[in-house]
């Protein structure tokens, strides 16, 4: 039967509809034009394809206040996610942490000690990077058996920062290199392996800030999601925490997106922390209501855990 008009003209609409929709989807998912970032205050520097005997090589950048010179008195901060810190142009949803930005601000304004940030690309392997690897000893034998636990490269990750990245920091620009004036920090899977890091190296670190972090294990590859590796991370971590208050330790998440299923598995993981003895003036734990899982919220309150580990 031959379709009337109006059916005629509906079916087109929605077939432009649908046309326009996919172009959409297609300009926002397309490649960034621009691949090298470019910071609106201090300098930015970028060491392409660095390097490692532990993992792949990755694209490494260094943001450096307005005005250092080699060897100024300056804290050093390891981040994750280095591609998605500075310039939205560079970035594949267009956000950025606004990390020059904060840290200027803050610097100039005298309330945080001068600082230098490592921005640690990420990778394809970024869910096995940024696993805390020795979480598998705390899941029971049989759900650990469903797991491919020799891809997790946590450790390998860390170790090329520690061994390899660090070393190159210290030399190259001469910060001060104490483990008081190095920290870490991570959102989602880099909140965990920023957490994980200091307990892996509390000798190394002197605080970690971990946003949003991924405590759930929800959403992640068959064999390492699910309750018993969430349970089996918050065991590990009461167990391998460095001695309480000789550290600082942020966290916090939103109530959007995948950080509306956060709030319980944080408190599990307060009530832990806690129980070892860490105060508050240590150990901070903060919600954000209204915020959900992506970059523009976490630049929204950046200013946050830099005052925590950077305040004068």
């Amino acid at each position: 039967m031959a379709l009337g008009r109006k059916t005629k003209i509906r079916l087109w609409q929605l077939g432009t509809l649908l046309f326009l929709l996919v172009v959409a989807l297609a300009w926002c998912m397309r490649p960034p034009r621009n691949t090298t970032p470019t910071a609106s205050h201090g300098t930015l520097e970028r060491f392409p394809q660095f390097e490692s005997q532990f993992v792949p090589s990755r694209d490494v950048v260094v943001w450096l206040p307005e005005g250092y010179q080699t060897g100024d008195s300056c804290d050093v901060l390891y981040m994750h996610d280095g591609n998605m810190l500075f310039d939205a142009t560079t970035t594949w949803n267009r956000q950025e942490w606004h990390v020059d930005e904060v840290m200027d601000s803050l610097i100039r304004a005298g309330v945080i000690r001068p600082c230098i940030v490592v921005g640690i690309y990420n990778t394809d392997d970024r869910l096995t990077e940024y696993f805390p690897a020795k979480t598998w000893q705390h899941v029971a034998e049989a759900d650990r058996k469903k797991a491919k636990i020799d891809k997790l490269s946590g450790d390998a990750y860390l170790q090329f920062i520690v061994k390899e990245l660090k070393p190159f920091i210290d030399d190259r620009y001469k910060p001060l290199a104490a483990r008081e004036h190095t920290f870490m920090m991570g959102s989602s899977m880099g909140g965990l392996i920023s957490l994980y890091a200091l307990c892996e190296y509390p000798q190394v670190f002197g605080g970690v800030a971990c946003l949003s972090s991924h405590l759930s294990m929800a959403h992640l590859p068959d064999g390492f999601k699910g309750e018993q590796w969430a349970t089996g991370f918050r065991d590990y971590v009461g167990q391998h925490l460095p001695e309480a208050n000789g550290s600082l330790i942020y966290m916090d998440h939103g109530t959007e997106d995948f950080d509306a299923d956060y709030g319980p598995y944080q408190e599990l993981l307060d009530s832990v922390v806690v129980a070892k003895g860490w105060d508050k003036l240590h150990y901070r734990s903060l919600v954000f209501d209204g915020d959900g899982h992506n970059e523009t919220c976490w630049a929204k309150r950046l200013d946050q855990p830099l005052l925590f580990l950077l305040g004068k």
